[in-house]
């Protein structure tokens, strides 16, 4: 049992709190129990938030309880989490879990977390926050639903929701105070549960306690619009909704599916400040994602949790979610063992052509970015096909540049490629981003230059370039634009940028196109 051993995380406080398992405290426990059940058990539930969870679970779920030490860990993460907050004591940091799908998190955090906190001190009030509003407000059903019940009125009867304050997305709870005889029992006004969906409004609610719950589902994690705006969202909104920046906590709990998601964008902000914990599915192949790595010792046959996720059912999800979804959900890796979808060590860097082969036709594409500094980089790959079948990238330029800079920059770009080079620019959707590729159109009046609006999502049009540099098939020229091009094919599509890849990926597209790739005169 995990109990009888000090876990990373677990302090003297939790020790000192630890039920005692022999000696005269033991056997007080033992007469107090059979004289009441109750009360024993009320007071195991309030020292230990997984003793609460094992109790309540038939509650919350129809099947059977599986305890493991990963989920153990978490709740005592939490209660340390939810004991500073109440003690008004300072933040020591915000607490990031990254776990697979199907690891209780969700009930473990979202809905038993709260609803353990209240019981103990019946103010808190919290945030909670999910990818979606229906998901959300679902586990706000859930944690409702136990406050209700009967097992927990039962053992609780001090604690109930507030009858004009209970809503879909948001409740309030209140402390049923003892009564005078003969008269009414008085109430206090306790804390809330609040619950939206990133990206969604907050204005007039504040929190003891921020939950973020997988803020981003694996379609919106390919989207670079919807990943900035999960960023942004719990960098900017989320963190003004604290009812004390100096003692409020916020909690990510996620599977993780992008190198810039709200763990790695957090991570790589503010890493000094956050305590992560990393528990891949497995780790044979995802060792070194075990964080604090001393926690391998919990691991056994390499799984986290042989019960609910054996090999048997790692191996199907891998068959279902494919090399990336596996790396990034199941080994918290959101780049696979073996890199992304390109591998880069098949590509062959030059200094020259060969005697003997010639370029048949060039390609500049442009991936121009929206506006300056929003995160977003203006990309121009060149490309060349090749008289002996190959591809070569030659030149890859980039900025993050106002749209006056940009224009001027990709006209001094066009004036070094000679008019032989045919330009292409990525118009973006709306009247903006067509007034956007006419001004560039003007602006290169007499090249060969031509607008589209591309189809399909990065990972899509990227695939066809992939295939030829997998093969071997595409070399580069020697420059100092190599390695930051190099790196970030390494981890497409789960890099934090994509510009470069998407303006070499539609270089190489137009090159295929029978209608372009014809020998120049």
């Amino acid at each position: 049992m995990l109990a009888r051993t000090k876990m990373p995380g677990q302090t003297d406080t939790l020790e000192k709190r630890a039920i005692p398992r022999r000696g005269r405290a033991s056997s007080e426990m033992l007469l107090e129990a059979i004289k009441n059940p109750t009360a024993v058990t009320r007071e195991l539930n309030n020292r230990s938030l997984y003793h609460f969870l094992q109790h309540f679970w038939p509650v919350v779920s129809a099947h059977k309880f599986h305890g493991n030490w990963h989920i153990e860990l978490m709740c005592r993460e939490l209660e340390q989490v939810a004991e500073r907050v109440a003690a008004h004591l300072p933040r020591k940091h915000d607490l990031i879990i990254n776990v697979p799908p199907g690891s209780t998190k969700t009930i473990t955090c979202s809905i038993m977390f709260p609803a353990w906190c209240w019981t103990r001190w019946h103010w808190m009030r919290f945030i909670c926050a999910s990818y979606s509003s229906a998901l959300s407000m679902e586990s706000a059903e859930y944690c409702r639903d136990l406050i209700r019940s009967t097992a927990f009125q039962e053992m609780y009867p001090e604690i109930d929701i507030k009858e004009d304050k209970d809503t879909k997305s948001n409740f309030k709870v209140v402390k049923r105070l003892p009564s005078t005889p003969g008269y009414m029992p008085k109430t206090l006004s306790g804390g809330s549960r609040y619950s939206t969906s990133v990206g969604g409004t907050l204005t007039g609610f504040h929190g003891d306690i921020l939950i973020v719950d997988d803020p981003l589902n694996p379609q919106q994690a390919v989207s670079d619009t919807l990943l900035r705006s999960a960023n942004d969202w719990c960098e900017r909104t989320l963190s003004t909704r604290k009812t004390d920046k100096a003692i409020t906590a916020t909690i990510f709990i996620m599977q993780r599916l992008h190198q810039d998601d709200p763990s790695g964008h957090l991570l790589a902000k503010d890493k000094r400040n956050v305590k992560h914990i990393s528990l891949p599915g497995e780790s044979l192949n995802f060792q070194k994602q075990v964080k604090p790595h001393q926690l391998l010792q919990y691991y056994k046959d390499n799984l986290l949790d042989p019960v609910r996720m054996p090999w048997s059912v790692l191996k199907d999800l891998e068959a279902d979610l494919g090399q990336y979804g596996y790396a990034g959900q199941i080994g918290q890796n959101p780049v696979p063992p073996g890199g992304g979808m390109f591998k880069v060590d098949k590509i062959m860097t030059v200094d020259g052509l060969p005697d003997g082969v010639s370029r048949i036709h060039t390609v500049r594409y442009w991936d121009k970015a929206g506006s300056q500094g929003a995160g977003a980089f203006t990309a121009g790959g060149k490309m060349s096909a090749l008289s002996n079948g190959k591809w070569l990238m030659e030149d890859m330029t980039r900025g993050q540049w106002g749209t006056d800079i940009r224009e001027r920059w990709i006209k001094s770009t066009a004036l070094g490629d000679t008019s032989e080079v045919v330009v292409w620019i990525e118009q973006e959707p709306g009247s903006g981003g067509k007034e956007s590729a006419e001004g560039t159109i003007r602006n290169l009046a007499g090249w060969s230059i031509y607008a589209e609006r591309p189809t399909g999502d990065k990972i899509f049009r990227a695939d066809p370039f992939s295939v030829q540099v997998n093969n071997g098939n595409v070399w580069m020229m020697r420059g100092d634009w190599n390695q930051a091009l190099i790196e970030e094919l390494r981890f497409f599509p789960y890099s934090t940028y994509k510009d470069q890849v998407d303006a070499m990926s539609g270089a190489f597209n137009k090159l295929v196109q029978k209608k372009i790739c014809r020998r120049v005169t």
